[in-house]
């Protein structure tokens, strides 16, 4: 199979409660379930948050504890719905604890577990911070990683992610490496990691955007493409070759491109998605086109997850200030996705 497919709402997990996770999510239903009553917009489908209920309710918005993911349909448009799953420890905006990392774990799991029991049709995450993670025993580097181990028994048709995806308006830009530093780079962009990510974007360009003949960017990683050798050599033999190969395998894609003219409009327009070797080179265009409404997205999971593209908030948790725009396009975003994979 290709993934999980349900007729169930989207699982919310609550992230860090002492970030700005239970604000945004709060506001961010409150705009979604305005929208979801107006015929000018596409109705995302419903979520259920798996968190701490006490820790929602302080947000200002109506609050209702459900028992299961589908009593979403019901409760959304009058309050937000919530499986309760309390914080052992008492949650101060602002002041993350340790204490509260393995329930916080544990929100993200059971989306999990109810995702691939056909029980919800994806995931979105609300923002955690690694600090107290770390400092409970959890052992992966975010998310991600987290979420792939999670979902590694279940069968998957097509190259296996993780591939983190970060969009904004018409730009999905797919990195090779994340976070790493710069000096490291030309040892780890190798043509097994270039191959792999673009066999998985192109995958899900198919499966969970609908898009029959995906068309894929590759970024250079040397200034003006390496100039024909005379500024690095990773464009001659890692990336030209690698991109060779996979026009063989019948995927569309580019020779490396100089990324200093890859992401204005007309490039933009010219292709599906963009292979991005490191962060900045992702995260930079992205932030430029949309600060606040950006997505994270995994690809080449059974499950469909997105994620705000922002951290915790700790500086401005608990002062309501805090922009749900992120968190209502990753919202929108997996709807998208998971209404994508059903009809597959």
């Amino acid at each position: 199979m290709t993934g999980v497919r349900s007729s169930g709402p989207l699982i919310v997990s609550m992230g860090d409660p002492a970030g700005v996770g239970p604000e945004v999510i709060a506001r961010g239903w409150d705009a979604l379930r305005q929208q979801r009553q107006s015929v000018l917009h596409p109705s995302p489908l419903p979520f259920v948050v798996l968190g701490d209920a006490a820790t929602l309710a302080k947000q200002g918005f109506p609050v209702e504890a459900v028992y299961g993911p589908h009593d979403a349909f019901q409760v959304f448009n009058r309050a937000i719905p919530v499986i309760d799953l309390p914080a052992p420890a008492p949650v101060v905006a602002g002041q993350p604890d340790p204490a509260n990392a393995a329930a916080v774990a544990d929100w993200i799991e059971r989306g999990v577990d109810m995702i691939l029991s056909g029980e919800g049709s994806g995931l979105v995450t609300a923002p955690i911070a690694k600090a107290p993670m770390y400092a409970s025993g959890f052992r992966f580097p975010g998310h991600t990683e987290f979420i792939a181990e999670l979902t590694a028994d279940m069968p998957f048709i097509g190259t296996r992610g993780p591939v983190m995806m970060l969009t904004a308006q018409n730009l999905r830009a797919c990195l090779v490496t994340i976070h790493v530093p710069i000096d490291q780079l030309p040892e780890l962009v190798t043509a097994d990691r270039v191959l792999r990510v673009a066999r998985v974007v192109h995958e899900s360009m198919k499966r969970d955007f609908g898009i029959a003949k995906p068309r894929l960017a590759m970024a250079a990683l040397n200034p003006h493409a390496g100039e024909g050798g005379s500024i690095g050599l990773q464009e001659i033999e890692v990336l030209r070759p690698a991109a060779a190969q996979l026009r063989g395998e019948g995927i569309d894609i580019s020779d490396p491109l100089p990324a200093d003219t890859l992401f204005h409009e007309e490039a933009r327009a010219r292709f599906d998605a963009h292979i991005c070797l490191y962060h900045d080179q992702a995260l930079i265009p992205v932030k430029t086109l949309d600060f606040w409404g950006g997505v994270n997205a995994t690809l080449g999971l059974p499950i469909v997850r997105t994620s705000p593209d922002h951290g915790t908030g700790f500086d401005i948790a608990g002062k309501g200030i805090a922009r749900p725009d992120s968190f209502i396009a990753a919202v929108k975003l997996a709807s998208e996705m998971a209404a994508k994979r059903a009809t597959r």
